[in-house]
């Protein structure tokens, strides 16, 4: 077994942007501005998919989707850079096992949605993802309402290790 962390924080779009909220795998119609990034800025996905990548020692996001608009990742959606990342460890031997991932931020309200955000990364990844959500208290760009973040930790192991 291996474990590895991941982080991401992205700020939210100017609101003339046009660009969808899109946070663990879903839309979120009435969040308001998306979130910034190459890809559709979600932060649980991508703090995820570094989580993953980290505890099969294959690098990090920015090493499988590059960086800038013209990088593989650019436009493409969380859920779809997760079920990639998890064929790219499939490639090396690793299969995941579990997560969990904490987004921090103001907005959305986690709550309401928590049990179809895990569902839709549990999805994903092929293995038990929870999700949780906290504020900084006020503190720090998240606190003041400039953006969000999330941290994960995945669990892998190596294909067919798992106890029968």
């Amino acid at each position: 077994m291996f474990v590895g962390q991941g982080f991401d924080a992205h700020r939210f779009a100017d609101a003339s942007s046009g660009r969808e909220f899109r946070l663990a795998g879903l839309r979120w119609e009435d969040a308001g501005p998306g979130l910034e990034g190459d890809s559709d800025g979600d932060v649980a996905a991508h703090a995820l998919i570094d989580a993953l990548l980290a505890a099969a020692r294959l690098g990090d996001i920015g090493s499988m989707f590059g960086v800038g608009a013209t990088a593989h990742g650019a436009g493409m959606y969380g859920a779809d850079m997760i079920r990639e990342t998890v064929g790219a460890l499939a490639a090396a031997g690793f299969a995941p096992v579990s997560a969990s991932v904490a987004v921090i931020g103001n907005r959305p309200k986690v709550g309401p949605r928590r049990v179809e955000a895990a569902s839709a990364l549990s999805q994903a990844a092929g293995c038990p993802v929870s999700v949780t959500a906290t504020t900084t208290d006020h503190m720090g760009f998240t606190g003041r309402g400039e953006g969000v973040a999330a941290i994960a930790t995945a669990l892998v192991e190596r294909a067919g290790t798992e106890a029968d």
